[in-house]
């Protein structure tokens, strides 16, 4: 008797638990993320760490004296990605000639990376954000609706970042063929 007002009692518990705190995690939509800040000119920006299409650790701490264009794009080797892409590829050597780096960032994973890399000879690292993480610093992981569909995705966006780790330049919603032109005169 007292073993089953125990199991009883621990079930309402649990389920007090439950209804008071929510789905774990895991179950969860992330719903939290629809109320990201956006970061502002001025801000310092997220310390963050992700894989790159090597499967090797970059930390945006490597980068410190130089100045960094991180770029935001939903899926690699789609029309827009292609063109944001090559557009930071030919302007790849007067970015190196203002002491900057580029580094791109999407939900896709390594090998899909490398193939995008290769396939439009990009010069600059592609990280790995599967999970999301680095998006969710710059709040550019948001709720977009498309034909009727609503779903989390990255909103195109690019920041520059100077040799301090202070953002200089903040560009969300950015037009593909734009984005480099729009962070390359932040450089300066």
């Amino acid at each position: 008797m007292i073993k089953n007002m125990y199991v009883g009692i621990v079930g309402i518990i649990s389920l007090s638990l439950f209804f008071a705190c929510g789905p774990t995690p895991e179950n969860s939509t992330n719903t939290e993320v629809l109320s990201t800040k956006k970061l502002n000119q001025g801000d310092q920006a997220p310390i963050f760490e992700a894989l790159n299409d090597q499967n090797e650790m970059v930390r945006l701490d490597d980068f410190k004296g130089q100045k960094v264009i991180i770029y935001f794009y939903p899926k690699d080797d789609t029309p827009g990605c292609t063109t944001q892409a090559c557009s930071f590829r030919d302007n790849y050597v007067e970015v190196q000639e203002k002491n900057a780096v580029v580094l791109g960032v999407s939900p896709d994973g390594a090998e899909s990376h490398q193939k995008f890399r290769t396939k439009y000879e990009l010069p600059f690292q592609l990280l790995v954000d599967t999970e999301h993480v680095v998006a969710e610093q710059f709040g550019v992981w948001v709720e977009k609706t498309r034909d009727g569909e609503t779903k989390m995705g990255i909103s195109r966006s690019h920041f520059v970042i100077d040799e301090e780790g202070i953002i200089i330049d903040a560009q969300y919603n950015v037009e593909a063929d734009l984005s480099a032109q729009k962070a390359l005169a932040q450089l300066n």
